[in-house]
Formats: structure tokens, sequence, C-alpha cells
């Protein structure tokens, strides 16, 4: 697909924002913390599905303390209806050790050191940062990827160059709002197989479909 021109991709960000004016985190959490075992839960998983199994969970252990007081074995059993459920018990008590030992079970507030913490990498790192810490960041999952590079905003392979285009293309204070905006955007128009370019409130300008 093509890259959108200067005016194209301010047009493309504005239908957009304006489209879905209340676009933000759907996962369920009410602490840092629990957004960050939200994250890496959602890993090649739905946030639906991950908010089925959390409530529970954090019932149980709802902060990193408690969750310690788990095995990995019996978060395992909050979790298991999600993909990967053992491989994400082990990084959710990992993590949770972490938190305890170096910062007093409360979730650092820079990147450097969330990249540290077991199962947390630049995605989930940049969404803790957007949603809990208020910081402008691009976190680039797949409906971020895909429609990143179907609209024109990017032409590229990879996550980090996409994130990276991303960062360019859209002004710094819109980044946390366009992630959110393309996230519902790739949910309810623009899926992976089949999208609803009709209906699109891109119509006329996208890449895929107009330009």
């Amino acid at each position: 697909m093509p890259l959108l021109k200067k005016s194209d991709r301010e047009e493309v960000i504005a239908r957009l924002l304006a489209g879905y004016p209340d676009a933000s985190c759907a996962l369920d959490f009410t602490t840092e913390y629990q957004l960050l075992v939200s994250v890496v839960l959602s890993a090649q998983t739905t946030d639906r599905s991950v908010n089925e199994v959390t409530p529970a969970l954090f019932e149980r252990a709802p902060d990193a303390q408690a969750m310690l007081a788990l095995s990995p074995e019996e978060i395992q059993e909050y979790i298991r209806r999600i993909g990967m459920y053992r491989t994400k018990a082990d990084h959710i008590w990992n993590l949770s050790k972490m938190l305890v030992d170096k910062y007093g079970g409360e979730v650092p507030s820079q990147y450097e050191q969330l990249i540290e913490l077991p199962g947390v990498g630049r995605k989930t790192a940049n969404v803790v940062l957007s949603v809990a810490f208020g910081e402008p960041r691009i976190a680039v999952d797949t409906h971020v990827f895909r429609l990143a590079n179907r609209i024109g905003f990017a032409k590229e392979q990879d996550v980090l160059k996409t994130e990276l285009a991303l960062m360019k293309a859209i002004p710094k204070q819109q980044w946390s709002a366009m992630h959110h905006a393309l996230i519902y955007h790739g949910r309810q128009v623009c899926s992976a197989k089949k999208p609803s370019c009709g209906e699109c409130i891109l119509l006329g300008i996208c890449a895929r479909n107009g330009v």
C-alpha cells in the first residue's frame, strides 16, 4: 500500500478521532498493578477473554504481595481459559516477585524498568505508560500493526519500525488517542480478513480503498 501524504494523514487522524471519541483501554482493572497483569495476560488473547478471568484472580490476589502467596500452578487455575496460560502464570508470579523485591510492590513508571519485568515487552510497557501514567505512547498490537500498514501510515514488516513510523506520522499529543482509535477501528470495521470498506469512515482516503 502507498504511504499517505501529509494532508491525507491529517484527515485520517481527524476522522478516526472524531469517529471514536471515547476509545479507551478495554481491559478491566482498578490499579496500575492490575493493568500490568491484564496486559501481560492479553498477549495473543482477546481483551474480552482476559476480562472474563481477571475478576476472580484479582479478588484473590489484588496486588503483587497477594499474588506471591499463590503458586504459579494456582494462578494457572484462574487463567487456564486463555492462551499460553502456563507461561503467563509464570510471568505473573515472577513479575510480582520483582515488583515486591525492587519496587515495594509498586509498578514503576519508567520504560527501562518496566521492560525488565518478566513477560513485559515494548507493547506492554507502552500500554502501561500510556494508560496508567498518562504518557504519550503508541503501543503496536496486531490491530494497530495491521491498520497502520493498510491505511498508509507505514509500510513496514515489523512492529518496531511500524511504531517508529506512527510516531513520525502522528503528532505526539495524539499518540495515545490514536492508539485506542486504531484498535477500535480494527475491531469494529477494518478486520483482518473482511474489512468493511464500504462502511468505513476512511472510505476514499485510506491507501487501500481510496488514495
